[in-house]
């Protein structure tokens, strides 16, 4: 839906360039950086006879530690696109989450160690953009005190006591391997 929705509002047509594995899971949630590669490319496929020769739009929900991101604009570039433009249907994700979502640490955030243009340099696109705190809560429709946007704001509904207090550390490695 955030891709038809930008497509929609810029006037740009919508067409399915990359197709998806929906066997693939989240692929930023794998523990190593090698299987979190090979998890981008069994995942998506970029569709060359639409790609070729286009300036294109992607459009993905988070840039975690940039790993998608960047595959995706290499393999898009690599099926023949002349330009590729970044659009993120969410504000950066600067802040971990302890309240469900296997998020690293904050020093492995993308948006948390590099500013807009440092980011887009880093996923190698042509130019990149995310929504706005208001754009997000006006696409969904409800109040910012309705939901949790710690990830983005870095304001946890719980305080935090410290980088390494107990309680998040048992949060943060809750199922991973040490």
């Amino acid at each position: 839906p955030p891709a038809m929705g930008y497509a929609e509002a810029s006037g740009i047509p919508f067409q399915m360039g990359l197709i998806r594995n929906h066997y693939i899971g989240r692929t930023f949630i794998e523990p190593q950086q090698s299987i979190r590669n090979f998890g981008v490319k069994l995942k998506l496929n970029p569709n060359r006879e639409l790609i070729a020769g286009k300036r294109v739009v992607l459009v993905d929900d988070s840039i975690v530690r940039g790993t998608t991101s960047r595959k995706i604009v290499e393999m898009v570039r690599a099926a023949g696109a002349k330009e590729v433009h970044m659009r993120i249907s969410s504000p950066p994700t600067k802040h971990s989450c302890f309240y469900g979502v296997d998020t690293p640490d904050a020093d492995e955030l993308m948006a948390n160690r590099m500013d807009l243009e440092q980011m887009c340099q880093a996923i190698s696109a042509d130019s990149l953009a995310f929504v706005s705190f208001d754009g997000m809560y006006r696409a969904v429709g409800k109040p910012r005190e309705l939901h949790c946007d710690a990830c983005f704001s870095g304001d946890y509904p719980v305080p935090i006591e410290g980088p390494r207090s107990p309680q998040l550390s048992l949060l943060r490695f809750r199922g991973r391997k040490q």
